[in-house]
């Protein structure tokens, strides 16, 4: 996710609303469609370039194109020349490494999001931009590659006397912000299910791999939090001060996605405590184990210790010395040092040290 910073000095020196793709390319290709709806039905097509929508009769009240890919000049300038979009607006959309805001213009309003996945083994987080335009009787969207978030809202156009077909644009734009926000608390599931991963080799057998575990964890989850935050400041600001664009029965169903924004920030920072802790129970895990090797390297140095005495006492060059001259001197040295190590491993043994 380093990638595109390093790729803004493309830019430098450049006027504002230069329409120059900042970002990981990630569709070969641009791919355009058209939803049309109202209470009274819908209309679906996908369109071979954006030109095709200039010519394309709007069949019903609200419109909502979608462009998957956009990354040259050429994907904008139809469109943006359609709906009247600012250079900035377009130059927004091209780079993709925007944080998560809102931009109120007169007629339409501006919206960036981040959509997340998480890779199962890896745990490297992967972040895609979304732009939404939200316009008077239209939305435009715009998303790096082709993904499933808005399918559940496609699913709910096509379906019969749906009320999203009812509720206009607002209802559409909160729909989809909703989507996107949704999306969130899978991740968040799956950081916890890697958090009691971690958990489970930490107290089974800790290994540097599972060190790493916890750090690209931890890295995960403070990526994902410090990059939330801008959410929940622009879902305030649509919640407080967008009146033009969302009727006031809207306004419960914008604090209801704030709320849920709320609650994934709180889940995220107990992720991070619990990373925190994750990592503080795999060193004292450690250290234990490091305990309980040092302790049994001075047991066993210890039972050796008496022998080694005797050993060097008898070893010392004295012309008169108990059992020196008994045939039976080194049997009885030998059974002496066995004794002492014997008793000595059973006053061990009773007070647990092996």
């Amino acid at each position: 996710m380093s990638k595109p910073k390093k790729l803004r000095s493309r830019k430098a020196g450049l006027p504002p609303g230069s329409l120059i793709h900042i970002g990981e390319l990630k569709t070969r290709a641009a791919s355009f469609s058209v939803i049309d709806f109202d209470e009274h039905g819908i209309f679906e097509e996908q369109l071979p370039d954006p030109t095709a929508l200039i010519s394309l009769p709007r069949h019903f009240t609200t419109r909502w194109a979608n462009v998957y890919g956009a990354s040259k000049a050429t994907d904008l300038t139809t469109i943006s020349n359609l709906f009247l979009l600012h250079p900035l607006v377009q130059e927004d959309i091209l780079n993709n490494a925007q944080r998560q805001k809102i931009d109120a213009y007169d007629d339409y309003l501006y919206l960036v999001l981040h959509r997340y996945e998480l890779k199962e083994k890896s745990l490297e987080l992967s972040q895609d931009q979304i732009s939404l335009i939200i316009g008077r009787d239209y939305v435009l969207s715009f998303q790096e590659r082709q993904s499933k978030t808005f399918e559940p809202v496609r699913q709910r156009l096509r379906a019969e006397h749906t009320s999203l077909r009812k509720g206009g644009v607002d209802m559409l734009a909160y729909s989809l912000i909703d989507s996107v926000v949704d999306s969130y608390f899978g991740v968040v599931e799956q950081l916890y299910e890697h958090a009691e991963i971690l958990e489970n080799d930490i107290l089974g057998h800790a290994s540097p791999t599972t060190l790493e575990g916890i750090h690209q964890f931890k890295r995960s989850v403070s990526l994902l939090r410090r990059n939330l935050y801008p959410l929940r400041e622009l879902l305030s600001t649509l919640h407080q001060d967008t009146d033009d664009f969302f009727r006031p029965e809207m306004q419960l169903y914008l604090h209801d996605v704030y709320d849920h924004t709320v609650h994934i920030l709180e889940s995220l920072e107990d992720l991070r405590d619990l990373a925190t802790s994750l990592l503080d129970v795999y060193m004292t895990t450690v250290s234990h184990r490091v305990n309980l090797e040092v302790r049994a390297l001075t047991v066993v140095a210890t039972i050796f210790m008496p022998a080694t005495l005797i050993a060097g006492i008898f070893g010392m060059n004295f012309h008169e010395m108990p059992w020196l001259a008994s045939p039976s001197g080194f049997a009885w040295a030998l059974g002496l040092m066995g004794l002492i190590a014997s008793i000595m491993l059973i006053l061990f043994w009773r007070r647990k040290f092996v």
